[in-house]
């Protein structure tokens, strides 16, 4: 037989796109439109409703940048279209290639009931099945003109991203507004042939079924008459029933659909539209539910299912109801979607302890998985955070964006620092917006890496970030894909059901150890610093205000502020989602977060005063509060103290130019330009500076990724470095330290060199006054240390990494996350690098080849970027940054020099000391809380973990009578099977494993 596939195949993309998809609407009436322009933010529904419009025609601009406009449409059914299925198809001007990324709209009834989303790939809104003729049709539109940040030339700088530089030119052009008969069978025929012709396209052209599915559609096509498609679209259906209902093979992969919409909860528009965003999704959502009996939808981040019950009660309604019946799903049991990597652990513990507190108070439900198919990698510490919350699974899928190495399983045991594993699966469809292609699903089946131990994987089905979420094209689709020869198998499945059955089917799959981190985004350690600074200081306001607080309440019956806690815990982690806090926002997004930063820290700042006057009194007593986990110059952990006196520290001139500083502790020399040329441990008589290096050089790199600006660093910024080391100014400044001024491009950076007495730590604070485009700034400290791998701290513990670059994998880690401290050391010595705001880094290594042979391992803390989109302005102005090199430190040292420089000691006066409410006597154990339950009942709340890496025997003291303790899980409820510690009047002893998390809950006698 000749070949003649080409043909037959070009026919067919032909025919569909010119006869068979303009007949699935074959007769339209327009209807009349007019329109409101809301003047500034949105309005309420009632308000817009109300509001009198204005005429408007098809073809007109409409829609300002983040403007709303309220679209009233109107007309008649006509009457010879009785016994028709008929909608109406209102194009607000959509482009179909940005689905959730330009105008979107929600359309409500005359009495406010809302119908459905409309969306660039969604619409359409039924009027009737079948209509009677003669229908009076009146709708109402809430449109959002957000325009489009994100085009088809991508990361181009622009000012559409902040209402208050993106102008007034109306963005859109009003496309269709009309009444039209919809051909059913036309409509399926449509599908019939998407599903045959993609599916083709898959199959190996020497493939039989390939073969037989192309006769079937040629045998179609003849049947079709292109003049009148709709009266013989039945008879070219029929021609495709053998295909259709031809069984999978029994071997086939299995695919459970997931109706999903993925939505960020604030990205390129911000937090005020995504709640808009979640509301017409929502009712898309229910409004499909309703239609396809089959059809499931599962939807994350309880802070989006909290938005539509405050702001859109009439949608929550509808959802409530569909969440009763099973079909409205409840997913990941987080309060967003967050970043991993730079959450500290409390707020990643409180991520899931908000998050499935909500879905368990609203619904009963508890969620056993976690749901982050877009975050940005994974913290090794957060397995043990998913397990104590009580949670046992983890679907992700953006790993398999990595650039270099390819994840080698989709489904495994991914194990965290202190052994806990948890079942993760990776979606092989490497998508978290199916839309149910064939080119999808045979990706699925081809890529999966589990094949002959397993054959099971999910595919999170629909359109994101407001593009309506799941279509009824996709769910007929999936319909016809449920067993069709050629084919992976396609079923709706709730999360549960899919894991349920996937972990049973593989009980032994392959262990993957350590972080998983993305080879991409790196870049989002460091973007918009001011955002990190604001969730970094806030998480340790919170742990002081509900420290105080909790104290003050016990010894003097102050009111604890459960709801100020809980709201601004929310606002916290919100803020917390994984497009936020890594910088990778617009402008407005941005701008917004310092403003809620600056009055969480005024709230909580209030707090923790008012509890501390609490519990000081009245005197002139001076005394210092520790919110930090360990002792402080003789004052307790959570407790209230006398200030020490300390010695001096000597300044003295450096011979050749700059200063020494000396406190009996350690020598620090300063060199002429400002450079730190000696750190010397007189204790251990040791150099922490590389020798012929000097530490506290800042280096400036051009950054210009290839693409993703505040997402991305590519390797070659390496490349070219201009290190900083003229100085405009080397002065002492005080007491004990040096201040240094330096000039570059148009920026200015001013360090204050601080060894401060009886410290073993040198102090570098440094502002920047930053106004350089497409920039990144490095802190460097090239150290004497020979050093294979380092720590650097993560949730409730700390993770290694190598130094050197053995294999691709460890080449690709060239910009990573830590937390408080990065950590090196030889046998018996190291040093530190503590920060008080700064999350990505560097650590490399070098072998000397001066004679001395020795190693340079050189850290360096990453301090700013200047990337030009989403946001063109990022990172402009003032910054302030707080870092310490610390001599001679073990991990110990490393972990306390952390909290130190994060948790400032707060002086005041009073009555007398103020004792803690609970003591740990082991330093290797690290209280991360001491607070209230949530509940009101006035238990007391102690959270803590091994923090060194090793065993630990601790015995907790406490400050206040407990009739009971008991071993809780992250939401304060028992553990039935966590036997209670060891207790003896009010000490309690506690034996540790690694790293191991733990939280007591004592009930107050």
């Amino acid at each position: 037989m000749h070949d003649d596939r080409n043909l037959v195949e070009a026919r067919l993309k032909r025919v569909l796109d010119e006869r068979i998809r303009p007949a699935v609407y074959p007769h339209s009436v327009p209807l009349d439109v007019a329109v409101w322009h809301a003047p500034d933010e949105p309005v309420p529904v009632a308000e817009g409703l109300a509001a009198e419009p204005g005429p408007i025609e098809v073809g007109a601009r409409w829609g300002a940048p983040w403007g709303t406009s309220w679209f009233r449409v109107t007309g008649t059914v006509p009457e010879e279209w009785a016994g028709r299925t008929v909608e109406a198809i209102l194009d607000l001007g959509f482009d179909e290639n940005m689905p959730g990324f330009q105008c979107e709209g929600l359309v409500y009834r005359p009495d406010g009931t809302p119908v459905k989303g409309l969306n660039p790939r969604n619409q359409w809104v039924r009027i009737g099945a079948p209509v009677a003729g003669g229908e009076e049709v009146r709708l109402h539109i809430e449109a959002a003109s957000n325009p489009v940040i994100l085009d088809y030339h991508p990361f181009l700088p622009t000012q559409l991203g902040d209402k208050e530089t993106a102008g007034s030119e109306p963005q859109y052009t009003l496309t269709r507004m009309d009444l039209a008969v919809l051909d059913e069978t036309v409509w399926h025929l449509v599908i019939d042939l998407e599903v045959l012709g993609e599916l083709m396209a898959e199959l190996p052209v020497e493939s039989a079924r390939r073969w037989d599915i192309l006769r079937a559609v040629e045998r179609a096509l003849d049947a079709l008459d292109l003049q009148d498609v709709g009266g013989t679209a039945e008879a070219a259906r029929a021609r495709l029933t053998e295909v259709l209902t031809t069984p999978a093979a029994p071997s086939a992969h299995r695919v459970s659909a997931v109706g999903h919409a993925h939505i960020d909860s604030a990205w390129l528009w911000p937090l005020r539209e995504t709640v808009r965003k979640v509301a017409r999704t929502t009712s898309n959502m229910t409004a499909l539910l309703d239609d396809e009996p089959d059809f499931v939808f599962a939807m994350s981040q309880a802070q989006q299912w909290a938005w539509v019950k405050e702001h859109r009660p009439e949608v929550w309604a509808r959802v409530k109801k569909a969440v009763a019946d099973g079909r409205f799903v409840p997913a990941g049991g987080m309060w967003v979607e967050s970043d991993t990597n730079m959450p500290g652990s409390e707020a990643m513990a409180r991520q899931f302890v908000h998050g499935k507190r909500f879905f368990l108070d609203e619904f009963g439900i508890e969620n056993d998985e976690a749901w982050l198919p877009d975050t940005f990698g994974f913290a090794a510490g957060l397995p043990q955070i998913i397990k104590a919350a009580g949670s046992k699974w983890l679907l992700t899928q953006k790993i398999s964006w990595s650039q270099t190495n390819k994840f080698p399983h989709h489904t495994f045991q991914w194990e965290g620092i202190d052994g806990t594993r948890i079942f993760t699966h990776f979606p092989p469809v490497d998508t978290y917006n199916c839309s149910m292609k064939g080119s999808e699903i045979a990706h699925a089946a081809r890529n999966f890496k589990d094949k002959g131990v397993a054959r099971h994987s999910l595919a999170p089905t629909g359109w994101g970030d407001g593009g309506g979420g799941t279509t009824r094209e996709m769910v007929a689709k999936a319909g016809r894909l449920r067993d069709l020869e050629g084919s992976a198998t396609v079923v709706w499945e709730t999360p549960r059901a899919f894991f349920e059955k996937a972990q049973a089917a593989y009980p032994h799959p392959p262990v993957w150890v350590g972080e998983l981190y993305l080879e991409l985004h790196r870049a989002t350690l460091t973007s918009q610093a001011r955002t990190k600074q604001g969730n970094r200081r806030s998480e340790h306001l919170l742990r002081e205000a509900e420290l105080w607080a909790a104290t003050a309440a016990l010894r003097t019956g102050f009111a604890y502020p459960y709801e100020e806690l809980d709201r601004i815990w929310k606002t916290v982690l919100l803020h917390q989602f994984h497009d936020i806090l890594p910088g990778s926002s617009i402008a407005w997004v941005h701008r917004e977060a310092r403003r809620t930063y600056d009055r969480i820290a005024e709230e909580l700042n209030a707090i923790v005063e008012a509890a501390q006057q609490a519990l000081a009194g009245e005197g002139a007593t001076p005394l210092v509060f520790n919110a930090a986990p360990h002792p402080r110059a003789g004052v307790p952990a959570g407790g209230a103290g006398l200030p020490a006196a300390q010695d001096a520290t000597a300044v003295t001139p450096r011979e050749g130019g700059g200063h020494v500083l000396d406190n009996g502790l350690l020598r620090v020399e300063i060199d002429g330009h400002g450079l730190v040329v000696s750190a010397y441990d007189l204790a251990a008589e040791r150099e922490s500076v590389a020798p012929g290096r000097a530490a506290n050089l800042l280096q400036l790199h051009p950054d210009f990724p290839n693409m993703w600006d505040a997402w991305d660093v590519d390797a070659f910024y390496r490349n070219t470095v201009t290190d900083l080391t003229d100085a405009d100014e080397v002065t002492a400044a005080g007491d004990a330290s040096v201040r240094v001024v330096r000039t570059f491009g148009t920026s200015r950076v001013t360090q204050l060199l601080t060894l401060a007495p009886g410290e073993r730590r040198l102090l570098v604070d440094t502002e920047v006054d930053w106004h350089e485009t497409e920039k990144f700034l490095k802190l460097a400290f090239p150290l004497d240390v020979h050093a294979e791998r380092y720590a650097s701290e993560t949730q409730f513990g700390h993770f290694h990494r190598p130094t050197h670059t053995n294999t691709s994998w460890e080449a690709a880690k060239f910009e990573a996350c830590n937390h408080r401290f990065v950590h090196l050391e030889e046998p018996g010595w190291g040093v530190a690098v503590v920060n008080d705001s700064t999350y990505g880094h560097d650590v490399t290594r070098t072998v000397r080849e001066d004679g001395d042979l020795g190693t340079t391992t050189t850290v360096r803390v990453s301090l700013l970027r200047a990337p030009r989109f989403p946001d063109p302005e990022t990172d402009q102005g003032v910054h302030r940054f707080r870092h310490a090199l610390v001599p001679g430190a073990g991990i110990g040292d490393a972990v306390r020099e952390g909290w130190r420089i994060n948790v400032p000691e707060r002086r005041t006066s009073g009555a007398g000391e103020v004792a803690p409410l609970v003591t740990v006597d082991q330093d290797a154990v690290v209280v991360t809380a001491v607070k209230l339950a949530d509940d009101g009942s006035g238990d007391v709340v102690v959270r803590f973990h091994e923090a060194h890496g090793g065993r630990a025997r601790a015995t907790l003291a406490l400050g206040f009578e407990a009739a009971s303790v008991t071993v809780t899980d992250l939401l304060e409820r028992p553990l039935p099977e966590a036997p209670a510690p060891a207790r003896d009047g009010d000490r309690i002893t506690v034996r540790l494993r690694p790293f191991e998390l733990v939280t007591l809950r004592f009930a107050r006698a």
